[in-house]
């Protein structure tokens, strides 16, 4: 940083090196910071040999028994701003497109950052400065000092890793996230329903050789269209997705209106498709659950939401997680089933409803199918909307 002293933005004092913020004309540029601001409310424990309040170490001098290195201006350490100045100029060159950092970064680290940076390089810049907003656990910061942290792999114990980034995505990057478990449990039935969905479709479209279809023999000089109402849906996500994402990335409201509507509309495609239809309009209604798939996977993939393996993979995943939070195994529910069929057969409904509703309050949904019942991951209609505790989380896992 020999560069910076030469050009008169910094001074030495006592082996500290401090930047001159004075020097810097548009020091504030990120923050909206005003350099009288500073001068005029000081700060506790102002160091007394600042020519300004606000300017900032660039080297500090060794401390007994600290670690150091030597430097021209003697034994020490660099500031807390100038080591990322430093690695961005090193890998990144001292222009490059975007710096992110969390909300609590933009003063005084990242606007201390510009100046030291634009002082050692004027063509110096970043493109886009992207700040994400905390994570909270029950609207307080999460900390280590507060102990009131979840790590990612002690949350993927009980959630799956897609469900975790569902919620992760469903709050715009900028803004506070509140974590609780039922914002967890809400991310988790979610995604299930996204995924049941595209298997559903899956299923019903693996008849086709290759996923597309051939002309109608009877009519060859006329290919098979999708119905209006797929074009209605395909515009509408397009155009829901392109703007929200140019939006600053405004994840936080694109699965919502038009991706529903994409998928409430191959479901009820396919439920068309079970109904008897004339030749032609069956094959424009699967040519249309193409078109629309291909639709919402192209979403799914961009939000880093599309699984690498099969959708029942992640199905019965999501089914492992649930039982586990559920502090249950699969013979458990089945043989839970068997009672209430027993239980229905002889017609004690009350039975019946208590399993159904026992079940439902561990976030285990029932679902008569034909003559049989089957199950899958619910919200839990009654639970602590606190985070659990790392304790419990470890040993309702383990």
């Amino acid at each position: 940083m020999g560069m910076i002293i030469n050009n008169d933005c910094a001074y030495l004092i006592d082996g500290d090196v401090f930047f001159s913020v004075d020097k810097s004309p548009n020091y504030g540029q990120l923050s909206g910071q005003k350099l009288e601001d500073h001068r005029a409310g000081e700060r506790v424990a102002v160091d007394s040999r600042k020519r300004n309040p606000a300017d900032f170490a660039l080297w500090k001098a060794a401390k007994p028994g600290e670690l150091s290195w030597d430097s021209p201006w003697g034994p020490g350490r660099p500031g807390w701003h100038i080591e990322c100045s430093a690695m961005s100029a090193h890998y990144l060159s001292f222009q490059f497109d975007i710096h992110g950092g969390g909300i609590d970064l933009i003063f005084p680290h990242h606007e201390n950052e510009i100046a030291q940076t634009c002082a050692a390089c004027q063509e110096s810049g970043v493109s886009y400065w992207m700040h994400n907003g905390h994570v909270t656990n029950n609207n307080e910061k999460m900390s280590k000092s507060l102990g009131n942290f979840f790590t990612i792999r002690q949350i993927t114990q009980r959630y799956h890793p897609l469900a975790l980034r569902h919620f992760l995505i469903s709050a715009h990057y900028r803004s506070p996230l509140n974590y609780t478990v039922s914002q967890l449990d809400s991310a988790s039935d979610a995604v299930y329903y996204i995924y049941q969905t595209l298997q559903d479709c899956e299923d019903a479209l693996s008849p086709f050789q290759g996923g597309r279809l051939k002309e109608v023999p009877e009519q060859k000089d006329k290919t098979v269209r999708i119905t209006s109402a797929a074009r209605e849906c395909i515009s509408n996500l397009r155009s829901e997705f392109q703007t929200k994402m140019s939006d600053d990335l405004n994840t936080a409201q694109i699965l919502t209106v038009a991706f529903q509507e994409a998928l409430k509309f191959i479901n009820t495609s396919l439920n068309m498709l079970k109904k008897k239809q004339q030749k032609q309009q069956q094959l424009s209604m699967i040519e249309s659950l193409i078109a629309v798939e291909k639709e919402v996977k192209e979403v799914l993939n961009i939000l880093g939401l599309l699984p690498s393996s099969t959708y029942l993979e992640v199905l019965e995943q999501l089914k492992d997680k649930a039982l586990k939070r559920a502090g249950m195994v699969e013979n458990d529910v089945l043989h839970l089933i068997e009672e209430r069929t027993l239980a229905r057969k002889n017609k004690d409904f009350s039975k019946s409803d208590q399993i159904r509703a026992d079940l439902t309050v561990k976030g285990i949904a029932l679902m008569d199918v034909g003559d049989g019942t089957i199950w899958r991951p619910c919200v839990p209609v009654e639970q602590e909307h606190n985070a659990l505790p790392v304790e419990q989380t470890a040993s309702t896992t383990g």
